[in-house]
């Protein structure tokens, strides 16, 4: 699906701020859309006398007029007199009379997009109803709230320059919608809105009352309450505010203050209001509980420590070599899982970058091996971030991978590369959407004859299949490179439709 910026850079020309201006206004206009229960479409130039729709909104409030995707649909303007006449008059225009429809009409108008005196684009705006269907309080006061915003659209004032869009988190039409008249005072409240102010326990009669002062008498923190006060006041006084949050008698309520000043006269304000006490209750639910799950991780990484040093004192205290070689590989396989619940511990969701993690292991692996080879270890690709369920067993697989390399990879052999620098170690990581694809590859002496992964009995070897298989549900590949001496391993995990 193209976006609004793709549609304008390959079929317009306009400049920068007019499309930073466009997409202002289409992250406003879903409220647009639905206080006018309206379709609406975004008209650009693209070639002499044709325009092109740059993008569509359809109204949750209304049945729509259009069930076809309209994008991208290129139009003449000689041709399509209503949006001819917007554009030449530079002024919102209808058709008289409403277009039929089986069983409905569509009203149509058309709405210049103004940007610093100049008509950029038009918007076109279909209302869909049935026949015989008697407007409700509700829907008057939407539509005249609608009518307002869309003569500011033309106006050039709406969306204000510099505000940033509050599509995703200011209210919507639907949650609570306060009309005031040029003095502050409430002329229509709907029933959500009136909702919430029951939730701030005000249950009186709104009608005729100063929105500011009610408001301000609610709320139990005074700077919180001035605030608000003072922002309703600046959109009845025509000024533009943000949202914001406020708290009393254990509700939260989100208020949003547009000023409504169509052909540069002051009209009142449209105040928005949504009740969003459970939401805010589960965000510090949410909280909590990942606060508690990077606590667990913190001290799982310290207990994993607090095993490492036992076993790497064990190592020191004996004296038989082979004992030292399996304590020091135990070290470096809890020390490795403990990386991984060090990383979680500080994420703020349970997730990892992968990368950071690996790098910091590779050189731990290596300081290991240093007496054996001097081969480097290097990557090659990005593991991206992964959730811990797939990060911990990896992790544990590379560190053996790598480590079963730089122990046997560069034995002493006639044609084997030992003690030169030449002598690597790489992790080649190819990441698409479905799977991760991992090779580890040497340049050393290769596998010996007559070796197969399936039936190999050391013990680093079988926990890589064991986690490859069983926890990662993916597939291992080991076998010599050709023609370039050395060997590979090659791993697939997926990172889709994963199921045990």
């Amino acid at each position: 699906m193209s976006t609004l910026s793709d549609v304008l850079a390959e079929h317009s020309s306009i400049s920068g701020a007019a499309v930073a201006h466009l997409q202002a206004v289409v992250s406003e206009w879903q409220l647009l859309a639905d206080l006018s229960f309206s379709d609406l479409l975004l008209w650009v130039p693209t070639e002499p006398d044709r325009l092109i729709c740059a993008a569509q909104a359809r109204p949750t409030t209304g049945v729509t007029a259009f069930v076809d995707d309209r994008v991208k649909a290129v139009v003449a303007l000689s041709e399509f007199t209503l949006l001819r006449r917007g554009w030449e008059e530079e002024r919102v225009v209808s058709d008289e009379p409403p277009l039929e429809a089986p069983r409905s009409w569509i009203r149509r108008q058309a709405i210049p997009v103004r940007h610093l005196g100049e008509v950029i684009a038009i918007i076109e705006r279909d209302t869909s109803s049935l026949v015989g269907r008697e407007g409700s309080l509700l829907e008057t006061a939407y539509v005249d709230a609608a009518d307002d915003l869309f003569q500011m659209v033309c106006d050039g004032s709406f969306p204000p320059p510099g505000r940033p869009a509050e599509l995703h988190t200011g209210p919507r039409a639907g949650d609570g919608l306060l009309r005031l008249d040029a003095d502050g005072k409430v002329v229509y409240v709907s029933p959500n809105a009136l909702s919430a102010y029951h939730r701030l326990a005000y249950n009186g009669e709104m009608l005729g009352q100063s929105l500011a002062q009610l408001t301000r008498g609610l709320i139990d923190d005074p700077f919180d309450a001035s605030e608000l006060e003072t922002r309703i006041t600046d959109a009845v006084a025509g000024r533009p505010s943000l949202r914001m949050e406020v708290e009393a008698k254990a509700a939260t309520v989100l208020f949003r203050a547009l000023p409504l000043r169509p052909h540069g006269r002051a009209s009142g304000a449209l105040v928005l209001v949504r009740d969003v006490t459970e939401v805010r209750r589960r965000d510090r639910a949410l909280l909590s509980k990942d606060a508690t799950i990077r606590e667990i991780h913190h001290r799982v990484k310290n207990n994993l420590q607090t095993v490492a040093a036992l076993l790497r004192m064990q190592a020191r205290r004996s004296a038989d070599p082979s004992v030292r070689q399996a304590l020091g590989e135990s070290v470096r396989r809890v020390a490795s899982i403990a990386m991984v619940h060090e990383t979680l511990s500080t994420s703020p969701d349970d997730r990892v970058d992968l990368d950071q993690i690996v790098d910091r292991l590779v050189p731990m692996i290596s300081d290991v091996a240093a007496a054996e080879t001097s081969a480097r270890v290097r990557r090659v690709g990005s593991f991206g971030i992964l959730g811990a369920e797939l990060a911990t067993p990896l992790v544990m697989v590379l560190a053996e991978v790598v480590q079963n390399a730089l122990q046997h990879a560069f034995e002493p052999a006639p044609d084997a590369p030992v003690g030169d620098e030449q002598a690597q170690v790489r992790i080649t990581v190819d990441r698409s959407a479905k799977q991760l694809d991992i090779v580890v590859s040497d340049n050393g002496v290769g596998l010996p004859a007559g070796f197969a992964v399936e039936q190999a009995s050391g013990l680093g070897l079988q926990i890589v299949r064991t986690l490859v298989e069983a926890e990662l549900l993916g597939t291992i590949e080991m076998g010599d490179r050709t023609p370039e001496p050395g060997t590979f391993v090659r791993m697939s995990v997926p990172l889709r439709g994963r199921t045990k």
